[in-house]
């Protein structure tokens, strides 16, 4: 009976190492893919955005954040976000994560 008791004991021990071994592994790969999202470049915007190809981005063109902050990013107020203007814009403020 002690070689039994031994065995489920051990079991019991691999197992839960393992399932803190997922977890660990679970959390720090959601982690990362949080940190790994990097602010695009305003040449990617262009790309994505620029819809007349002028070269420049109108509050008509822009969408999300980059539309919902134009005025603050427009500094000189001329109607566009210079690749100036968005380097020097106020970075996103990062959203709360929702508490389980």
């Amino acid at each position: 009976m002690k070689t039994s008791k031994k065995l489920n004991f051990r079991t019991a021990v691999i197992a839960f190492a393992f399932i803190c071994f997922g977890i660990t592994f679970s959390n720090a790969q959601q982690r990362g893919e949080r940190e790994q999202k990097e602010r695009p470049t305003y040449a990617k915007l262009l790309k994505e955005m620029d819809e007349n190809e002028d070269g420049k981005l109108a509050k008509t063109e822009v969408k999300g954040p980059l539309k919902d902050k134009f005025a603050k990013i427009d500094t000189d107020e001329d109607g566009f976000i210079s690749e100036e203007e968005f380097k020097n814009a106020p970075k996103p403020e990062r959203r709360e994560r929702p508490s389980n």
